[in-house]
């Protein structure tokens, strides 16, 4: 797919090879306060949850945070690693991380066709 814009227009669609053309459409990011109200946890909470990296956000035109759709999720693990392991936030961090790298790991495997004896630890 290349993107190629119309003359005097924002390049707002996409062309495939084949000279289809799709629309663009932009996925609307989340508030703070919808996160905060599906995920059941205060916005200042969230703040210090982004602040130290645990949840990716990203700050619109006017500076506040947009969160992707799947941030309530991510904000859930975190809280069941917090609660359920009584882990610190600098733990959390490093907890996230390593899990993040074993599931691409994991999906590294499936790809490659590689089976193992054992059942997957997660």
């Amino acid at each position: 797919m290349t993107d190629r814009p119309a003359e005097g227009r924002p390049s707002d669609t996409r062309t495939t090879e084949a000279g289809v053309q799709y629309a663009i459409v932009p996925v609307p990011g989340l508030s703070l306060d919808t996160v905060a109200r599906r995920s059941g946890l205060h916005p200042d909470l969230i703040r210090r949850f982004v602040a130290l990296g645990l949840v990716d956000a990203a700050r619109d035109a006017s500076g506040r945070l947009v969160f992707t759709p799947a941030a309530p999720a991510a904000l859930a693990r975190v809280q069941r690693l917090r609660i359920g392991l009584c882990l610190n936030y600098a733990s959390l961090a490093l907890v996230l991380d390593l899990l993040d790298r074993i599931s691409l790991l994991e999906a590294a495997l499936r790809r490659a066709g590689v089976r193992s004896d054992l059942p997957p630890w997660t």
